[in-house]
């Protein structure tokens, strides 16, 4: 993980009100995405979903996840869908409130079945609030979510995650940040 781990050593770091906020190229797509990174990163997810055994759907969430959505399906074959930020009104679909640390707002769900197998793929895990929504969501539809892979863990979300739900929770880069720096925890 040498390109993430110096790109988010390279990331400016923001305030969001009182949150402290890295703008990289994964979680904002700033300055660029580059190929080499993207790759790095999927290849190492794609590592964790093989090891999943069978899964029907790779599933992200609209913005960021979708780079990586995008690279995994076409490394595994597998199909992707993307849980919106608009409402579709498409017969089955599902809403989602979700709060992160810095925003609230309504996802939508649509293209998942009862009793399909899916992983999902997001860029960035930092309060859990939109993961832990649309988990509670996708168990409601009968989804059986197998893992849940972020490329960047943040604050202590992931460990709400790990405490609440009885599945992998993967991150491939552990953070913190503070107001003036980025620390990677091994």
């Amino acid at each position: 993980m040498n390109l993430l781990e110096e790109s988010i050593k390279n990331s400016p770091i923001i305030k969001k009100g009182s949150y402290n906020y890295i703008v990289h190229p994964l979680t904002d797509g700033i300055p660029e995405i580059r190929p080499d990174l993207l790759d790095e990163v999927t290849e190492k997810m794609k590592g964790y979903i093989e090891k999943l055994g069978k899964i029907d759907k790779i599933v992200t969430i609209e913005a960021m996840g979708i780079p990586l959505a995008t690279s995994l399906s076409m490394k595994l074959n597998i199909p992707f869908t993307i849980i919106r930020k608009r409402k579709y009104g498409l017969p089955g679909e599902i809403s989602v409130q979700q709060v992160t640390g810095y925003s609230k707002s309504t996802l939508f769900i649509n293209g998942l079945k009862e009793g399909e197998k899916v992983v999902i793929v997001d860029d960035v895990i930092s309060t859990g609030g939109t993961i832990k929504a649309v988990l509670e969501s996708l168990m409601k539809m009968g989804i059986e979510v197998r893992a849940v892979i972020t490329a960047i863990e943040k604050g202590s979300g992931g460990s709400m995650l790990r405490n609440s739900f009885d599945m992998p929770i993967i991150s491939l880069v552990r953070i913190e940040v503070s107001e003036n720096e980025v620390e990677i925890k091994r």
